[in-house]
């Protein structure tokens, strides 16, 4: 594996850089030599963050953690993502395709139990009127939800606000 790693408000040293690559290299036993993974460690007040992004084929594998130590964040960031191999490993991993360009075979060979399966246990319907996102805003805060869903009365496409750290507010948008 080919790891790229950077630092926002933090000096990479040599010792976070040989955390990082021998506590992630022991996710080799999943991947190719050629697969890059993407880190990141940034510090704000007393978070030290670390993002891992490894792209492959037709997929991302991300995981974000954060604590105030730097080292723990390495660690748990490692088993989640060695969690979310296994976990799903029979959606990220197309046998028949051989869409596994950047797994080992012994991963792809493997069969882990899927105890966690995704099970969708309640639909909702609701009837969208057309609101402009402001309005969206002041009906996700009454419904006391972190997100809502609605039709854009400016462009007719179904968007969604959500609320965000510090009291304000993100609109995603479709993009065709």
């Amino acid at each position: 594996m080919r790891f790229i790693i950077s630092g926002k408000n933090i000096d990479v040293t040599e010792g976070l850089r040989a955390a990082i690559t021998d506590k992630l290299g022991k996710l080799e036993k999943y991947f190719t030599p050629e697969t890059e993974v993407i880190v990141t460690l940034s510090v704000e007040k007393e978070r030290q963050k670390i993002e891992v992004t490894i792209p492959v084929k037709g997929n991302i594998i991300r995981s974000e953690q954060v604590s105030n130590d730097m080292y723990v964040s390495i660690d748990l960031v490692e088993e989640v993502i060695e969690r979310q191999l296994k976990k799903y490993k029979n959606k990220i991993v197309d046998k028949k395709q051989q869409a596994a360009g950047n797994f080992q075979q012994a991963y792809i060979d493997k069969d882990y139990e899927e105890d966690d399966e995704i099970r969708i246990i309640r639909t909702k319907r609701f009837g969208m009127k057309p609101m402009y996102p402001e309005d969206a805003c002041i009906q996700m805060e009454l419904l006391g939800h972190s997100f809502f869903v609605f039709r854009n009365a400016e462009t007719d496409e179904v968007n969604v606000v959500y609320k965000r750290k510090g009291n304000t507010y993100g609109l995603i948008e479709p993009e065709f």
